[in-house]
């Protein structure tokens, strides 16, 4: 088979389950929108924003490291499987453990004091956060196994309950059960006296019940664990696994610490109106981020699979390639229809749309630099993800800060887009330098200026009307269709 199909199949089942799954996520956004106020919305966001870095602390690099030790040490996988989750497990339960004692001050420290939300509920949720970071953790190993072991389908069906649990459980939190108490059906009186009508804290409850279920349908995976420790193996994996940990932490940093600081540094009687409103357009980018989280799970395993081809170099170059003209197709085709897709939130959301472009923009970078990154994951040289990710962590820190007094979460979107745009370069420099790989930077380069000239000239300049956007994709589109007709061919005849 070739490696090409064999890619290309992966990444499509992993890619149906990212896409249903984030899609039946996605649909919780226009009725979260419309039935939470945006200071409401805005806790709902900081909390995730807050669980999204705890959860790559949690992790410890050990799914990267899990696959690059997989494939390192072939007569050594069970060994790696116990290593990297019990590693975890330690992590998780000292982080479980130290959150429940600690509660009063952690919600201290994070809850707004707006009247959006007593301090009692906000303890409530922290709480809840506490126990779903901790269930989702434990099960990051075992996912991944399902993944090395080339299991697409049941990761796809564990993924796709995990969210169907998620969607039903807040349907019936936002609509059936309230729909029971005012038509008086049977149970009203029991569901009235303990129900709260529009209280976010569901939206945590649902989410726990969904990791709970994930954890029970994964328990196979549990029971192939052995509870041996390889101390030796351990050293070599800790030494590859907390730089891939700080640089996670640190692109965490850059996609989520904005909307922290948002509630840091603006006056406290917007604060999470405009967290709020910045959150819920951050959701329209979200088609980029599933293209990039598809492709991240069948490339790791794929590239580490096949890292000691004797083409792999050029493999890895050709599917930059076509992953970068994906992007900019998408890309353009995004802001030709935002007109549309922004009716996925609220209008009162609306007013953010002028941030969708910079945020998608700094998503292309992101997928481009996911895939750049293979160089130093492969030549063991994880220390030089720790330093790029930092400099683009301390860049987003700083200009958040700097910026987000004056120009809110616009400047937020500024700088996302531009942290990306400067690690993503960085880590092409630096990989030209120690493990270089034959990329076709001329072509990659026109793709990515003309896209974006293009989703400048739409959004900016035609006002996003849509007649006009789709016209600009459809040339675009013929543009590639015939300057890459001939390698595309080529591509088709190989994985017949």
């Amino acid at each position: 088979m070739s490696v090409y199909k064999k890619f290309a199949g992966q990444t499509m089942i992993y890619g149906i389950s990212t896409i249903f799954s984030r899609l039946f996520n996605f649909i919780l956004t226009p009725i979260y929108t419309s039935v939470y106020a945006q200071g409401v919305y805005g806790i709902f966001t900081k909390m995730f924003s807050y669980a999204s870095i705890i959860n790559a602390i949690l992790a410890f690099g050990m799914e990267t490291t899990f696959f690059r030790y997989l494939n390192k040490h072939e007569d050594k996988k069970q060994e790696v499987y116990n290593n990297s989750f019990l590693v975890i497990a330690f992590i998780s339960i000292l982080f479980l453990v130290t959150g429940l004692i600690f509660t009063d001050y952690i919600t201290r420290f994070t809850s707004s004091s707006d009247g959006h939300a007593s301090y009692d509920e906000q303890r409530k949720y922290v709480q809840y956060l506490i126990w779903i970071l901790f269930t989702d953790a434990i099960c990051v190993i075992p996912f991944a196994k399902l993944r090395a072991d080339g299991r697409p389908i049941k990761y796809s069906v564990v993924k796709f309950f995990n969210i169907g649990v998620f969607v039903v459980l807040n349907l019936v939190f936002i609509y059936v059960i309230p729909a029971v108490i005012k038509h008086d059906l049977a149970g009203a009186e029991w569901l009235s006296s303990w129900f709260k009508p529009d209280w976010i804290g569901y939206v945590f409850v649902a989410n726990l019940v969904a990791s709970i279920s994930t954890f029970l349908l994964l328990l196979p995976e549990f029971g192939a664990l052995q509870l041996k420790f390889d101390k030796q193996l351990f050293y070599k994996m800790f030494a590859y696994s907390w730089p891939v940990l700080v640089a996670n932490l640190s692109f965490i940093i850059n996609e989520n610490l904005d909307k922290i600081l948002l509630g840091k540094y603006l006056p406290a009687n917007i604060a999470d109106y405009e967290t709020g409103i910045y959150g819920a357009v951050c959701k329209l980018a979200i088609f980029i981020s599933i293209f990039n989280t598809a492709f991240r799970l069948g490339a790791e395993p794929f590239f580490f699979s096949h890292s000691k081809d004797e083409n792999a170099k050029t493999t890895y170059a050709n599917i930059l390639n076509y992953f970068v003209l994906a992007l900019a197709i998408l890309f353009v085709g995004l802001i030709a229809n935002i007109d549309l897709i922004k009716h996925f939130i609220d209008k009162r959301y609306w007013i953010g749309l002028p941030a969708v472009p910079f945020l998608l923009f700094g998503y292309v970078c992101l997928g481009i630099y996911m895939n750049l990154s293979v160089w130093y994951r492969l030549s063991d040289q994880t220390r030089y993800g720790l330093y790029i990710s930092l400099v683009g962590a301390v860049f987003t820190i700083v200009m958040n800060i700097i910026l987000i007094p004056k120009y809110s979460y616009m400047a937020s979107a500024w700088v996302s887009m531009l942290a990306y745009f400067i690690i993503m370069v960085i880590s092409y420099v630096l990989g030209q330098k120690y493990y270089p790989i034959p990329y076709n930077l001329k072509k990659i380069s026109i793709y990515l200026i003309i896209s974006t000239a293009i989703v400048f000239i739409s959004f900016f300049i035609f006002n996003r009307n849509i007649y006009i956007g789709n016209a600009l994709l459809i040339a675009f589109i013929a543009g590639v269709a015939y300057f890459e007709k001939n390698d595309l061919m080529k591509i088709l005849k190989r994985t017949t």
